[in-house]
């Protein structure tokens, strides 16, 4: 009985073993077929709540995207299960970016069944849209948006420092443009203002509010030539942070010399550049 309950045991770990390779490795062909169909999933949901958002096609289709809608929400709703029990930690997975993701990405066509009456189906249709978070598990398969998720991460103090920076600028000007202009100009209070400001900066320009006096307009100029700097700004920060990550993960890969142990082999040598010997 004994031995019948360690066997029963053994396959269990084995199966989760198994599973964990596949579903979060990326080493083993099964583990990159699991992730290209995976994908395929992905796409193809995030297609059909395109498709269900016009009327003339859902009016004609409505009942095999509602098919295909399940189907899929089945999948990955075992796929969620799946996860949290082979995770190592499992509440670590269902508390972190990827687990909250993955349930988002589920949960909007559970909330369905339980709230039918007609003013919440529309909440739910609204909420229903959640499913669009699907898309985002696509990043978790690309080695790219890991190099970027870094980036990001690394450079989030400077970019904080810049855009409290910019938003005191914002708050300054506007605040300028409500004396300079006035309400007779439109600028009637200084948050309109201050919308005014950022709408110009950001280079939008909706032309709703435009100033009228020459103090105003040659601040308007300024303003729309900064407007260059606060795109050019944090696209150098991140983009020297990707430079760096990318670097720094090229290094990890290179190989060490068993021998001399020099450092900075690159990753397709098979002999050691400094004492030849086979790396």
């Amino acid at each position: 009985m004994r031995n019948n309950k360690l066997t029963h045991e053994s396959t269990i770990t084995t199966l989760r073993n198994w599973l964990r390779e596949v579903v979060f490795g990326i080493a083993t062909p099964m583990a990159r077929g699991f992730d290209i169909v995976l994908i395929i999933l992905i796409v193809f949901s995030i297609v059909l709540v395109m498709l269900e958002s016009v009327k003339a096609v859902d009016y004609q289709f409505g009942k095999i995207f509602y098919i295909f809608e399940w189907g899929i929400t089945g999948l990955f709703t075992l796929e969620y299960i799946i996860r949290i029990w082979i995770a190592p930690k499992r509440w670590n997975y269902i508390f972190s970016f990827f687990g909250i993701i993955d349930l988002l990405s589920i949960l909007p066509s559970f909330i369905a069944l339980f709230l039918v009456t007609t003013k919440a189906l529309v909440v739910i249709r609204s909420m229903r849209l959640i499913r669009i978070f699907r898309i985002l598990k696509l990043s978790r398969y690309t080695q790219a948006s890991q190099i970027l998720l870094s980036s990001l991460k690394a450079s989030r103090a400077k970019i904080a420092v810049f855009l409290s920076a910019v938003l005191i600028l914002v708050i300054i000007i506007g605040t300028f443009m409500y004396i300079i202009e006035g309400p007779e100009h439109g600028f009637t209070s200084i948050p309109k203002s201050i919308y005014w400001t950022i709408v110009t900066l950001t280079t939008v320009g909706y032309g709703d509010i435009s100033p009228m006096t020459p103090l105003g307009q040659f601040v308007a100029s300024f303003v729309m030539i900064l407007g260059f700097g606060v795109i050019a700004v944090p696209t150098g920060i991140v983009s020297a942070d990707i430079a760096y990550q990318s670097t720094q993960r090229k290094q990890s890969k290179k190989k060490i010399c068993k021998y001399c142990h020099t450092k900075a082999q690159s990753e397709e040598a098979i002999y050691c550049h400094h004492c030849g010997k086979l790396l």
